[in-house]
C-alpha cells in the first residue's frame, strides 16, 4: 500500500495560502486583483507602444518587450488561480494544473533572470561603447541573446520540474503556499530531499548569483563611463535609463535570492510566502511603472499614441 501511495500522484492539491488567517483573505484578494489588472494593462501598453513607435525599435526596447511579455505570462500562470482559491471554500488545484503552473512559473522566472543580465549588457554597450553600439548590438545578436534566455529558462524548468515531480508524496497533498513552487512541493515529500535541495541551490546560483554578479560588473563600468561624460544632461539621461533597470534588478533578484538561496526553515515559511508573492506579483506590476515614469522616450511614445487615438476618434 505504501508503494502505491508513493507512486500514484494525487488527483488534486490543496493550496493552503493564508487559509489559517481568514481575515487576510479579502485584503489579499483586493491587492492581487488590482496588481494583476495593473500588470496586464502596463505590460500590454509597453508591448504595443514599443511595436508601434518606430523610435523605440532599438535593442533596449526589444528586450523590454520581451520582459513585458514574460511578466504577462508569469503572473497569468499563478494569479487567476490564486484569486479563485482565495474566494473559494475548497482551495484546490488539479494535479495537471499544478504541474503546468510549476513548469511555466519556473521557465519564465529563469528566463527573466537571464534576460535582465542581457539588458545590463545592452546598457553597457550603449554607454561604454557608444560609437560601436550599432555594430555590437546588431539585430541577429539581439535575437540570439533573447533566444538563449528563453531556451535556457525552459530547459531549466524541464529539469527542475521533472526532479521535483518524481519525489514520492505518500498521500500528502496540502501545499503550504499560494501556488505550486519547488520549495513548497519538496516539503510534501516523504523521503529525504537533501539531494534535490542541493541541486536547487546549485541551479539558483547559476540563474541568480552569476547573472547578478555580471550585472554589477557591467554597472561598475557604466558608472565609470557616465562620470566621464561632460554634459550634465547626458549624465542625467544615462543614469535615468540605467536607474530604471537597476531598480527592477534589485526588486527581482533581491526577493528571489532570499527565497531560493537561504537554508530551509519552518519559522520562515510565512515570510517566504510573502517574498514569493512580491517577486511573482508585485515586481511584474512595478516594472512598467518604473520604466515609463523614469523614461522620457517611453512617456513620449505613450503621449503620441494617445494623441493619435483621440485624432482617429475625432
Amino acid at each position: 500500500m505504501n508503494r502505491i501511495n508513493e507512486s500514484v500522484p494525487p488527483q488534486e492539491f490543496i493550496l493552503l495560502g493564508f487559509s489559517d488567517r481568514p481575515r487576510l483573505e479579502l485584503p489579499l484578494f483586493v491587492v492581487f486583483l488590482i496588481s494583476y489588472i495593473l500588470t496586464i494593462l502596463g505590460n500590454l501598453a509597453i508591448i504595443i507602444v514599443s511595436r508601434l513607435d518606430s523610435k523605440l525599435h532599438t535593442p533596449m526596447y526589444f528586450f523590454l518587450t520581451n520582459l513585458s511579455l514574460l511578466d504577462l505570462c508569469y503572473t497569468t500562470s499563478t494569479v487567476p488561480q490564486m484569486l479563485v482559491n482565495i474566494r473559494s471554500i475548497r482551495k484546490v488545484i488539479s494535479y495537471g494544473g499544478c504541474v503546468a503552473q510549476l513548469f511555466i512559473f519556473l521557465a519564465l522566472g529563469s528566463t527573466e533572470c537571464l534576460l535582465l543580465a542581457v539588458m545590463s549588457f545592452d546598457r553597457f554597450a550603449a554607454i561604454c561603447r557608444p560609437l560601436h553600439y550599432s555594430v555590437i548590438m546588431h539585430q541577429r545578436l539581439c535575437l540570439q541573446l533573447a533566444a538563449i534566455s528563453w531556451v535556457s529558462g525552459f530547459s531549466n524548468s524541464v529539469l527542475q520540474s521533472t526532479l521535483t515531480l518524481q519525489m514520492p508524496l505518500c498521500g500528502h497533498k496540502e501545499v503550504d503556499h499560494f501556488f505550486c513552487e519547488v520549495p513548497a512541493l519538496l516539503r510534501l515529500s516523504c523521503v529525504d530531499t537533501t539531494a534535490n535541495e542541493a541541486e536547487l541551490f546549485f541551479i539558483s546560483v547559476l540563474f541568480l548569483l552569476i547573472p547578478v554578479t555580471l550585472i554589477l560588473i557591467s554597472y561598475a563600468f557604466i558608472v565609470q563611463a557616465v562620470l566621464k561624460i561632460q554634459s550634465v544632461e547626458g549624465r542625467r539621461k544615462a543614469f535615468g535609463t540605467c536607474g530604471s533597470h537597476l531598480i527592477v534588478v534589485s526588486l527581482f533578484y533581491g526577493t528571489a535570492i532570499y527565497m531560493y538561496l537561504q537554508p530551509p526553515s519552518p519559522v520562515s515559511k510565512d515570510r517566504g510566502k510573502m517574498v514569493s508573492l512580491f517577486y511573482g506579483i508585485i515586481t511584474p506590476m512595478l516594472n512598467p511603472l518604473i520604466y515609463t515614469l523614469r523614461n522620457k522616450d517611453v512617456k513620449g511614445a505613450f503621449k503620441s499614441l494617445i494623441a493619435k487615438i483621440f485624432l482617429i476618434k475625432k
